[in-house]
This record gives C-alpha cells, structure tokens and sequence, in this order.
C-alpha cells in the first residue's frame, strides 16, 4: 500500500474501494452530485484540505468536471491537487452499459494508471516513523462506541473537532487518525464526559 499525508477525495463508493486497496489514506465519497447538497461533508473537505490537503480525483466525464470545479469554488483554503484519469473509452465490469460519456472512471481504470496520476499531481508517498493508528478497540474503550451514550459522544467529540455529524464510525476513525494522536483523544473524550 501506497501511504499518502493528504486525503483523496472521490465521486462514489466504488472508486473509494477501489483505491482504498492501493492507498493508505483517507478517502472521501462525494456521493455524486450530494456533495452541492451536503454543507457538513464541504466544511469536511475544507477541515481536510486545511489540515493534511485533499486530493480531488474524480472521473473524466461531465459530471467529474463538475464535482471536481464545486469542490475548486468551495474549498478556498489549504492544499488542493487534482489528480486526473486520461479519457479511456470503455464501461465498468459491473454496470451493464457505459456511461454518457462512454469513458472509464476512477474505479474502471488499471491501478498502476490511479497510481501515476495521485502520485503526479505533486503529492508524496508518506515516509519516515508510522504513527500509532487509533483502533476501533480503542473507541469503545474510551466510550465512543458500544456504549449507551457512545452516540451522543461521537456527536459532541465531532462538533469539538468541527467534523460533520453524520460521519460513520469508519468516517469518523479515519478523521481522528488524521487530527489526533491516542493521549490527545483520550484528553478530548475526558474533556467531553465532565
């Protein structure tokens, strides 16, 4: 796996498997054209770009060019690359006919192609001393889940960290590995039950 500081940002939840299998990194679905609708996932993508930078990788056709120029207009601040698919005719193995466009997305391209082209856009592979990941073990033990309150835990740690609300557990792990070490969360979650 390729390790990479920035998160990467995708149109849907194929293309985020599918690069969740070549990258260590945090990737974030748009949800399609959700994403015009969705002001917490925005504020999100602006926390992520300020903090760690995003990578906006969406696919060639029309509707990636036009997720790909909100999230330009939206996200003013921080680190934003754009990686790029080259316009390859051709369908996704699971869908039964091609797009408008007739081109392969993100999720229908060779990895080595997603790889030059995330690693082209003036990123860099994460190198030196790994981090210690926060585990989902270690969100129940600190309460923020399989617990009675572990809801409305999750929820006041996300508004004190400015994360959307309706980040999954997945969402949220990824996020808190992103912003906070284990002393600095177990402080945060201290802070939070008094």
């Amino acid at each position: 796996m390729i390790r990479l500081e920035q998160a990467i940002i995708v149109e849907g939840k194929y293309d985020k498997i599918k690069l969740g299998q070549i990258f260590d990194a945090v990737i974030v679905a748009t949800e399609g054209f959700g994403i015009f609708s969705n002001a917490e996932k925005l504020d999100y993508l602006r926390m992520l770009a300020k903090t760690c930078g995003i990578i906006v990788f969406t696919d060639p056709d029309g509707a990636g060019l036009v997720i790909r120029n909100h999230i330009k207009s939206t996200v003013q601040e921080g680190k934003v690359y754009h990686a790029y698919v080259p316009d390859i005719p051709g369908k996704e193995k699971r869908k039964r006919t091609p797009g408008k466009a007739g081109l392969l997305g993100v999720e229908g391209v060779p990895d080595q192609m997603i790889i030059d082209a995330i690693l082209s856009c003036g990123v860099e592979e994460r190198s030196g001393e790994v981090r210690e990941k926060i585990t989902k073990n270690d969100l129940y033990e600190l309460g923020l889940s399989g617990h009675p309150n572990s809801t409305d835990l999750r929820k006041a740690l996300a508004a004190k960290l400015k994360l959307p609300s309706n980040l999954s557990a997945n969402g949220l792990l990824d996020a808190i590995n992103l912003l906070c070490t284990l002393p600095q969360l177990e402080e945060l979650v201290e802070e939070l039950s008094s």
